[in-house]
Parts: structure tokens; sequence; C-alpha cells
């Protein structure tokens, strides 16, 4: 394989199994308190993992997670890793005001930079809700401080997506100024963005299809964006009720999931967007005119 101007990037969504946005319908916010939380540990578990193999990540951290856990967000800064943001309640963006998304997302930052004492710069938005019609987040991002944002992810979905964007990372000039973007993995199938190698799509789909879709981002030169959830790696946490699908989505797996990870990395370089060296391959994209918006 050549050698490549940068690294893969493994990333965690740090967030409960209450908050994933499968059982939002049925979890109220209000009584997150109520539930018997597992992330602190699960992890730790990921920071083992990440010790074990020399690797360092990016950790977007929920802001009601960092006001729960400070000693977990703090030793996750003190082994190396990076620490970024993913909103306070973990909301859809689409379904927010821009005054609600602005004010989530201060308060997360804060939230996160007081109990670490250091700059947060990168955002990833809740299931990836940065899409078409949420656009105008981009600019208040810039506002708020934020260097780089993950969230668009050029597949097709039925809670997000945003299949004309981009596929490798680019610069977005805003209203508010200018804002990297590091864009989900995603391999062409016919025409198609294929999403692999994160979140459920490691877990569940078969590991013939992510090395499959591993060989095609690497034929053409992509870097490879993983992300996971630390309730992905956890077979034991509680059940909850909901939609079948939802259920099937959420639990699908879960024993398999730190064993595939870990075998993703033992394959490749990873780091964390800070490391990885993407940001200098970055090309400037007018995104609003590319999906005919205004900014």
């Amino acid at each position: 394989m050549p050698q490549l101007p940068f690294k893969n990037v493994i990333s965690v969504d740090v967030e409960d199994y209450f908050q994933a946005e499968s059982f939002a319908e049925i979890v109220d916010r209000s009584r997150w308190n109520t539930y018997t939380s597992r992330v602190d540990a699960n992890t730790r578990r990921l920071l083992e993992l990440f010790d074990e193999r020399g690797v360092q990540a990016s950790f977007f951290i929920v802001g009601w997670v960092a006001e729960r856990f400070p000693q977990l967000i703090r030793d996750i800064a003190a082994a190396g890793h990076e620490l970024g943001c993913h909103s306070y309640w973990h909301r859809l963006i689409y379904k927010l005001t821009a005054e609600d998304f602005r004010e989530d997302t201060h308060r997360a930052k804060s939230t996160i930079e007081q109990i670490a004492g250091t700059q947060v710069l990168g955002y990833r938005a809740p299931t990836y809700s940065i899409v078409s019609q949420s656009l105008w987040a981009l600019a208040i991002l810039v506002e708020l401080g934020f260097s780089y944002d993950s969230s668009i992810f050029p597949t097709k979905h039925d809670r997000y997506g945003m299949p004309r964007a981009p596929r490798s990372p680019f610069r977005v000039i805003t209203s508010s100024g200018s804002l990297i973007e590091f864009p989900i993995t995603t391999f062409r199938v016919r025409g198609h963005n294929m999403p692999v190698a994160g979140g459920g799509y490691l877990r569940i789909l078969p590991e013939w299809y992510t090395k499959w879709g591993i060989r095609s981002v690497c034929r053409e030169g992509l870097p490879i964006i993983c992300y996971v959830h630390p309730w992905e790696i956890d077979p034991a946490q509680p059940r909850l009720p909901g939609r079948l699908t939802s259920r099937l989505r959420h639990y699908t797996n879960l024993s398999k999931t730190y064993g595939r990870l870990d075998k993703m990395l033992r394959s490749a370089p990873f780091t964390s967007f800070r490391d990885s060296g993407l940001a200098a391959i970055a090309k400037d994209f007018n995104l609003y005119a590319h999906l005919g918006y205004q900014n």
C-alpha cells in the first residue's frame, strides 16, 4: 500500500445506551438520571484497548455525560486523546431552532473545556443530523470557536445523510468563516455511496463487507474515518423497549463490536483528527452552491 500523507481516524461518540436516538421516543431526557449509567466503564474499556494498540483517538463527548463523569473526561485528556463536542442533550439538529442549537452547543463545549482545561475544536452532531435542511448549523459552529466538524455522512439513511456531499475532507466557507469538514467514510458501489467501518455498519454488517469497503476506500487514496459508541461494546447493557427496528439496530452483534474494532485498529494506522494530517489535504468546496442553498 502506498505511503499516504495522512492517517486514518478512530473516533468515539461518548453517550450512554439510553441516550441513543433509537430510544429517543420512549426515554425522556428529564429522566436520564433514573437510568443505570454504563458509559464510564464502557469508555474506560475503550481507553484500555487504545492504550494496548498505541492509538490516540478523538472523543466527542455529550455534555450531560461530562457533567456527571468529570474524572472520565480528565482521564481521556490525560491519556493524550482529543476531546470534541457531541452536543449537550443529544437532540437531532434538524429538529432544533438555530438559537436552541447555539445554546445547547455552547453549553456542552463550555462544560467540557472547563472540566478538562483544554480547548475543544471539533464537533460531531448527534446522529449525524447536519443534513441539507440544517446546514445553517455550520456557521454557528464557526461562531462558537470550532475549527472542524465531522457530522456530514455522504449516504442515504432514514435519519441522516447528505449523499451529494464530498466524500473526502473539505473546507466549507460559511457566513461566519471557514470550517473543515471530515465526512464519514463511504465507498462507491454502482453509483451509490455505501457506508462502512463505523457504528452499526461495523457491528451489524458482515466482516467481508467491511473489508471490501475498506479496500475500495484505500484504493481511492481516501482516509478511513471509523466511529464507535461505548454502548456498542456492552452486550450486558439493560434492554429497553421500543420499535422492533430500533431494537435490532441497537442490540444486534453487541458481543462482536470489540473484536471487530480491535481487528481494524491492527490493520492500519489510526489516530485522532487532531493528529491525522487530514486538515492539510482539505480542499475548498462551496457546499451551499453545490446543494442549491444560500448560507
